[in-house]
């Protein structure tokens, strides 16, 4: 069988992070969402997304095709009820659908003529950004368990300081050393060739990703995903990093969401409580308005290549677009437009051309490269975003 992950109807409320990715490959847990289908399927997936993604991220369609929403996490019951789908025949949850089954020869479905399945079990279910980091502990324990299960982890060295061995995991080539780790509360997952250095002290729920490291001295609380290749130190609290991202100094990051390719400065800071201890509102692309969380933790969603300086500090529930460069002093307004570039006293618009040639040497560090392709895709961004911006 065929398997297609669509965006869905959330697609809008996961912005910024969806400006440059399909819904299926945001990481949540330890995994992204197509890697966690592609383990439970036995398949690899490809996307049906917004058009100027298409180029990077195509469909792939045959005579029979399953199409899955996204936005939904796989669980066994779930999966088992997709691989078994048949012609005309959709899966519900709620009111949303999860999965229906397609033909080529279909240009249309009429989902009223199709046999509804409804699937009324738990399931994990992105519909916001701030689901990314507030549903992650539940996503990290579900991916620890899919790859682990029937596996021993490499051994982990006697000059750790170690509770709950059994709920520790490391991949071949990581190197953790001198450091402390708790899995007591939760899961930590240590990738391939990934770091953790003298020091460190770890309170699971954690997974560091392949080839990512944890520096001295920092403090990791549960929650928390560092995706690959991502550098982090100070304190970190039920945060995820997709990858490719800095946070490599002291400063507080906290019920936080980082896209690829951001750096946040040394001594920055976000707060993720009100004074006044009341629930959260944070800007919603779908609504064009700061809606409810319902949170009473909520930091800052910043999305790729987004950047600030040293002491930045960063308001309860601030979002951050795609290429902006945030600069001290002062807490910075709660939602920054994409390619915005400033302060709290203001900001003006970050070109295009000198937002590709930062990211260009940026991504060199790390040997690789920015492709016509995600130009592309930045250009639309770019364009997209200009009525946010007010130069």
């Amino acid at each position: 069988m065929n398997y297609i992950l669509f965006d869905g109807t959330v697609r809008n409320a996961l912005l910024p992070f969806t400006y440059t990715r399909p819904v299926a490959d945001i990481r949540v847990g330890i995994l992204t969402i197509r890697e966690k289908w592609e383990k439970y399927l036995g398949n690899t997936t490809s996307t049906v997304t917004e058009d100027y993604l298409s180029v990077k991220y195509p469909m792939v369609e045959l005579a029979k095709n399953v199409m899955i929403n996204a936005s939904y996490l796989p669980n066994t019951v779930l999966v088992d009820l997709i691989k078994n789908l048949k012609e005309n025949q959709v899966i519900y949850h709620k009111e949303n659908i999860v999965a229906f089954f397609t033909t080529e020869a279909q240009k249309e479905v009429d989902f009223d003529t199709y046999e509804v399945i409804e699937f009324t079990e738990d399931v994990i279910h992105i519909e916001y950004t701030w689901d990314i980091f507030s549903k992650n502990e539940e996503a990290l324990k579900a991916d620890f368990d899919l790859i682990t299960a029937g596996r021993n982890s490499a051994p982990i060295s006697k000059s750790n300081t170690i509770i709950n061995a059994e709920n520790i995991f490391l991949e071949e080539g990581a190197i953790v050393e001198h450091c402390m780790l708790n899995a007591t509360n939760g899961p930590i997952y240590v990738g391939k060739n990934a770091e953790i250095w003298e020091g460190a002290l770890v309170r699971g729920s954690l997974a560091l990703c392949n080839n990512a490291v944890i520096k001295m001295g920092a403090k990791i609380y549960g929650a928390t995903t560092i995706g690959p290749y991502s550098k982090v130190c100070g304190e970190v609290s039920n945060s995820v990093i997709f990858g490719y991202s800095s946070k490599g100094h002291e400063g507080y990051l906290g019920n936080s969401v980082l896209g690829e390719w951001c750096n946040i400065g040394a001594d920055s800071n976000n707060s993720n409580l009100k004074n006044n201890y009341a629930k959260v509102r944070m800007w919603n692309y779908d609504t064009e308005s700061f809606e409810q969380t319902g949170l009473q933790f909520c930091g800052l969603m910043m999305g790729d290549h987004s950047k600030s300086a040293i002491n930045t500090m960063f308001n309860t529930g601030t979002v951050v677009g795609v290429n902006v460069n945030v600069y001290v002093p002062g807490f910075p307004r709660n939602f920054i437009p994409s390619f915005s570039w400033g302060a709290a006293s203001g900001f003006i618009t970050y070109t295009t051309k000198k937002a590709f040639e930062t990211a260009r040497i940026v991504m060199a560090r790390r040997n690789v490269e920015l492709t016509e392709e995600d130009t592309a895709i930045l250009e639309h961004v770019f364009e997209e975003s200009k009525k946010w911006r007010k130069d």
